[in-house]
């Protein structure tokens, strides 16, 4: 299982970008996924979430400018940024809960290997 991200780029503040995050291998099912950011010199964090039923959950920092939303078709997750600002500059990541053959009903956290946002002042 291998999740790739990708959309990440240098935009102005204010501006937007959408990253997109698929899934593939031998899945079964895919539970929560998310996207998370590390900014220089700071810890990980949750942005976003959403869970296969389509329940969301936002990062106070982001709300109001951030969509995230999946596509269960083709096992991909969205994040849609509008009005970045610098604070949003960091290495995205996205991350899912796959259940996949060959584990029963066991699920593991998957990981995508970072999107670096830039966004300029």
């Amino acid at each position: 299982v291998q999740l790739q991200a990708s959309g990440g780029g240098l935009v102005q503040a204010g501006g937007s970008l959408r990253l997109s995050c698929a899934a593939s291998g031998s899945i079964i099912s895919i539970n929560r996924m998310g996207w998370y950011r590390q900014a220089p010199g700071k810890e990980r964090e949750l942005v976003a979430e959403i869970t296969s039923d389509g329940t969301t959950n936002y990062a106070d920092s982001v709300k109001g400018r951030f969509t995230i939303s999946r596509d269960n078709g083709k096992k991909t997750v969205y994040l849609q940024m509008n009005s970045l600002e610098s604070e949003d500059t960091a290495v995205y990541y996205c991350t899912a809960n796959i259940r996949q053959t060959g584990l029963g009903m066991l699920t593991r956290n998957y990981w995508g290997q970072g999107t670096l946002v830039t966004v300029s002042s």
